[in-house]
């Protein structure tokens, strides 16, 4: 059930829901410029089925802009530095009168500049647009799905997961989290039965493991997206108490844009992978007994820095020498969290000042031209 703050016109937004608007526009940015440097994609369409009236009140009651407005006027540039190719905005609500104050706030639309605002049911319309897509026109879809509570409605989202473009969910994990060992009404089993596409009773068991949920949405978007290759990145977002509200999930077929989601999230969390409050100090050296009693850095799984990506690869590659340093790139271009691109300095400095790896310059046999290689120690004291 949706809370009473998201009936208000006008509702609050909690710091970390500000972090998700930030987050959002700082991927949009970069990927709808991306996009139209590519001489094959004729234009792109941000969709944001359940958008809200786009306006909040923060913490101290200051009006801050959500999602719809940040991005329509982050495109609304975007179309305006590439005139010859087509920016469509599709915003919608199902109340009305949040629709009508969002319209007063949008940029209008102008030349290869477009927005369309409705208000009805958002998996509805999903439905409508995703019997529609068409490959052929070249559009590169990016589709925001939000809900106010833990429902998704997969068959809605189905068409998008087969065809070309992005869907972004917002998994409110903790909806479930809270209220799945209570519930009671047959409405309430039914949501829950459609979100994680199983029996009522299979999922009881689950209880307060916020992993189990991630985990069973994360199996069902690999399913739907069929036999394509597809990335999938979730990055979690915690309340004042530290509490996980809810991760928001991005799928795509394209590892670029994999990649850039990445580097986004760590952007805009501040060299870390969640708004968690985490108290673990990167520096504080413990003994890790699940190898061989080994000196390693603390960490925080739920949310990780730049030195547990440095931890991660001194692993990945422990005793190996001369590394080309494009492989430890290439190895984190699949890692699920962490990013190959923006902290690459950062990265490399702990390896070498944390970890004990050597830095070095080779010439390749192949092709004669030097390259940066590392070499990692087989039992350094810090791995």
């Amino acid at each position: 059930m949706a809370s009473s703050n998201n009936r208000e016109l006008i509702s609050k937004a909690s710091p970390h829901t500000i972090k998700k608007f930030e987050l959002i526009e700082e991927y949009i940015k970069s990927w709808a410029q991306k996009l139209m440097l590519n001489q094959y994609c004729n234009g792109i369409i941000f969709i944001d089925c359940m958008c809200n009236s786009g306006l909040y009140h923060d913490e101290n009651g200051v009006l801050v802009e959500g999602t719809p407005i940040r991005v329509a006027k982050a495109l609304r540039d975007v179309a305006g530095q590439y005139p010859h190719k087509q920016v469509f905005l599709y915003f919608n609500d199902i109340d009305q009168d949040k629709t009508d104050l969002l319209q007063t706030k949008l940029p209008s639309a102008r030349g290869n500049y477009h927005v369309v605002v409705t208000h009805e049911d958002g998996n509805a319309l999903l439905k409508e647009i995703g019997s529609k897509l068409d490959l052929q026109n070249h559009l590169h879809y990016f589709l925001l799905y939000d809900p106010y509570d833990a429902s998704i409605d997969w068959e809605a989202l189905f068409p998008f997961f087969r065809n070309w473009g992005e869907v972004m969910i917002n998994h409110m994990v903790s909806d479930p989290v809270r209220a799945i060992t209570q519930v009671r009404k047959s409405s309430a089993k039914v949501k829950y039965e459609s979100t994680y596409l199983d029996a009522f009773e299979n999922l009881v068991p689950f209880g307060s493991d916020k992993n189990a949920y991630e985990k069973r949405v994360e199996e069902i978007i690999k399913a739907l997206k069929g036999r394509r290759e597809y990335f999938v990145a979730a990055f979690p977002f915690y309340n004042s108490q530290n509490s996980q509200v809810y991760s928001l999930i991005h799928c795509t077929g394209s590892k670029e844009g994999f990649k850039l989601y990445k580097k986004s999230a760590w952007k805009t969390f501040g060299a870390r992978s969640s708004t968690k409050n985490s108290h673990v100090d990167k520096n504080q050296l413990t003994l890790d007994f699940s190898g061989q009693g080994l000196v390693t850095t603390s960490t925080d799984e739920s949310c990780f820095v730049v030195t547990d990506i440095a931890k991660y690869l001194s692993r990945a590659f422990a005793g190996r020498t001369e590394v080309p340093l494009q492989e430890l790139w290439d190895l984190l271009d699949e890692h699920p969290i962490f990013p190959s691109e923006g902290y690459r300095t950062e990265i490399r400095n702990d390896l070498k000042n944390i970890f004990g790896a050597t830095i070095g310059m080779v010439v390749n046999p192949r092709s004669f031209k030097k390259e940066t290689v590392v070499s990692f120690s087989k039992g350094n004291p810090q791995i």
